[in-house]
């Protein structure tokens, strides 16, 4: 391994280069895959969005669980060499295997574009997640810790700017898969039938997953490879439960208090053992509450996604659909790694200021906690501009006369007249139970009542023709549409049936004086084509919507002209999101600068204070917090059923607040230490050891006091 220690490059090992290279394309696989996933979830096997969501946190759960198995196997058997190389095939079959799942045509015998066996494919999607759970979990600890072994004494400055650089390339990776991956989902491929192309958007990773081995193992010649060390992680959990056990046995006032719980665990392991575990224990400590900012930050993926979808995607010419959002966190992290790295730390340096690890740490949990004040008060701006929809027992009526002559309709309270084509300005709302009566009546015609029950929690809409006929249309929208899209539903006042085609979806057999159900388009200008038995051949069937914006709902109405061509009319059921999403920006902002200071540090802090055969066991737990914050996102969501999305922003960052708090009292009693010191020490004091046992004659007095 001599050579290893000539080769550098910019005073860094050439072998570093490999390694962050690795990490690039593992990271552009693994975020490419996951931000289809939920997608390909709803899309592909028709889940709904709760079992959508459900599995596919369940899934990051588990992908940040199993990096205590990778730790497991790098430190007791294989090495975190081989760990890296044999977990990335399992990885890389996980990644090819569920690019198969997606195939539709591999189950789809009767090329009618659909799998004809949809458990085939959920079966295979769920074998290759597991299999990429344990690939990617399990290399997670072993990648940045294997990075951290290539330096020497000596070599912390160069160490510290490499865990930055890694951290880099683990967002440049993220960064152009977010971009890059949906790109390759809306291809259309396919043997029989073209459809959206998943097999490619799950494929690309997979190869490129493949490259990142074959990288990894080119570099092989290079890297500084240190033994495992027997298995870390039992030997601590049976020293502690023995330090334990043994507290407890002598528990009574007759036996002297020793300085460290720990120190009970001298009756059967070694002083280094002990003193290593206390090392790790003291780190761990501080690992309590670091779980709570993860469950802030991972939170933008779920609702601040959701909030985006509630806001106007026009950022000047630029048009942006709600989940392109979360590119704004890698690109800003790009940018501000370096400038913290260049710019900022080492102006806080000059002033003077000693702005340690922790200190780094505690600042970011507060700039996290700053985000989310920042996404409530713009939740509170939208609020203000959301429509009201019924709640508990309530119910809204809108009437939306479809017939040629005056309509009169009489609700609780008031009384309202419509002319042809036309509907009342808003949704009138009642409480279902008061609800006495509705009449209806057109000029010289007897009132009829309306009979029909209405369903509690939702939005009606009462369509009234001549002379007093009706129908009470459930409409099926009582929220924004999701994801930034537009509602659009038609009406036929025609006597056949109607079929309307637009952009790509269709609204089949729309029976007269009806209205179809909603389907949802993107923003932009949309055109549909209307036919019927009814129209006449030389009619212009094809017609243009106006320009539809984001999160908007309509209705159009279809009749006849006189020369019996179709016409179309439209009426807002739910006005355009107002709020921008430009808005979004500073809550972005403010919690990619707490992550700089909050991750980047901390994966360097556990890798400094831990002694070297600890190492991966400090990532690991690291990697746990990050699961646990999971967790926690999905207790709160499940359980606190907070009714104002502002409220539980605000509450997400008073606890967040609170555990800063608590982590920057914890950190004034925590003092640095230099591992690689203590184990120099512990050498020593066992070379004297042996030399007094060869030389019986050696001074006995001159037996140094180990300094812990």
């Amino acid at each position: 391994m001599g050579m290893s220690k000539s080769q550098g490059c910019f005073g860094y090992p050439l072998s570093i280069f490999f390694i962050v290279a690795n990490e690039f394309c593992e990271r552009f696989s693994y975020y490419g895959m996951r931000g289809i996933l939920i997608l390909y979830f709803t899309n592909f096997f028709s889940w709904d969005d709760n079992l959508s969501t459900a599995i596919y946190h369940t899934f990051v759960a588990l992908c940040y669980l199993t990096p205590i198995l990778g730790a497991l196997i790098a430190d007791s058997w294989l090495g975190k060499f081989k760990t890296i190389v044999s977990l990335s095939i399992v990885y890389t079959i996980g990644q090819a295997v569920i690019s198969v799942s997606s195939i539709n045509d591999l189950t789809d015998h009767n090329h009618d574009g659909t799998p004809d066996s949809l458990p085939v494919h959920v079966a295979l999607s769920l074998i290759g997640l597991a299999l990429i759970a344990l690939g990617t979990g399990g290399i997670k600890p072993c990648v940045s810790a294997f990075g951290g072994d290539q330096f020497e004494e000596g070599q912390e400055k160069q160490r510290n700017r490499f865990f930055s650089i890694f951290y880099l390339a683990i967002n440049a990776g993220s960064l152009l898969s977010t971009i890059i991956t949906p790109m390759l989902r809306v291809q259309q491929c396919g043997i029989h039938s073209k459809q959206a192309c998943y097999p490619l958007a799950f494929g690309v990773p997979a190869a490129l997953m493949a490259v990142s081995l074959i990288v990894f193992i080119i570099g092989s010649g290079m890297y500084k490879k240190l033994q495992p060390q027997g298995n870390v992680m039992s030997k601590v959990a049976k020293c502690i439960h023995f330090a334990i056990k043994n507290r407890f046995r002598h528990r009574s006032k007759a036996f002297p208090k020793r300085e460290h719980w720990l120190d009970w665990a001298k009756e059967k392991y070694d002083e280094r053992l002990i003193s290593q575990i206390k090392m790790v224990m003291r780190v761990m400590f501080l690992y309590i509450p670091l779980p709570m900012f993860w469950a802030l930050f991972d939170q933008q993926g779920s609702r601040w996604t959701l909030q985006a979808a509630t806001m106007s995607g026009k950022i000047g010419a630029l048009e942006i659909q709600p989940d392109q959002m979360q590119t704004v966190n890698a690109i800003l992290i790009v940018i501000m790694v370096p400038i913290f790295d260049a710019v900022l730390y080492p102006l806080i340096a000059k002033c003077g200021f000693n702005f340690t690890s922790l200190k780094k740490m505690t600042v970011g949990m507060f700039l996290a906690s700053l985000a989310f004040v920042a996404a409530a008060i713009v939740q509170v701006e939208i609020d203000k501009t959301l429509p009201v929809f019924p709640k508990g027992n309530e119910i809204q009526i809108k009437v939306l006369n479809i017939g040629n002559n005056t309509m009169n309709i009489s609700l609780p309270g008031e009384m309202v007249t419509l002319d042809p084509l036309s509907q009342t300005n808003a949704y009138m709302t009642f409480d279902v139970n008061k609800l006495t009566s509705i009449n209806i009546s057109s000029p010289g015609s007897p009132v009829t009542a309306v009979t029909d029950d209405f369903k509690q929690g939702q939005r009606h809409t009462l369509l009234v023709w001549a002379p007093n006929h009706y129908r009470v249309v459930v409409d099926g929208l009582n929220q924004k549409p999701k994801k930034g899209e537009n509602g659009i539903r038609f009406v036929n006042t025609f006597n056949e049936l109607i079929t309307i085609t637009m952009s790509g979806k269709m609204y089949a057999n729309v029976s007269s004086n009806n209205a179809s159900n909603y389907q949802f388009f993107s923003s932009g200008i949309k055109g549909f084509t209307i036919s019927s038995t009814e129209i006449p051949p030389q009619c212009q069937p094809n017609f243009n919507t106006f320009y539809l914006q984001f999160g908007s709902a309509y209705t159009y109405t279809v009749q006849r002209k006189n020369d019996g061509c179709p016409e179309v009319k439209e009426f807002e059921d739910i006005s355009a999101n107002t709020v921008n999403m430009a808005l979004q920006i500073p809550q972005y902002f403010l919690l990619t600068c707490g992550e700089v200071v909050f991750s980047v540090t901390g994966l360097e802090f556990s890798y400094s204070q831990a002694p070297s055969n600890m190492k991966s066991v400090l990532q690991a737990g690291w990697l746990l917090t990050v699961a646990v914050g999971n967790i926690i996102v999905l207790i709160v969501a499940g359980v606190g059923q907070i009714s104002k999305q502002w409220a539980e922003y605000i509450l997400f960052a008073a606890l967040l607040l609170v555990v800063c708090i608590i982590f920057a009292i914890m950190t004034r009693f925590y003092t640095y230490i230099n591992p690689a010191e203590i184990e120099a020490q512990f050498d020593e004091d066992e070379k004297k050891k042996s030399l007094e046992k060869s030389n019986p004659y050696f001074m006995s007095g001159a037996n140094s006091q180990t300094q812990m």
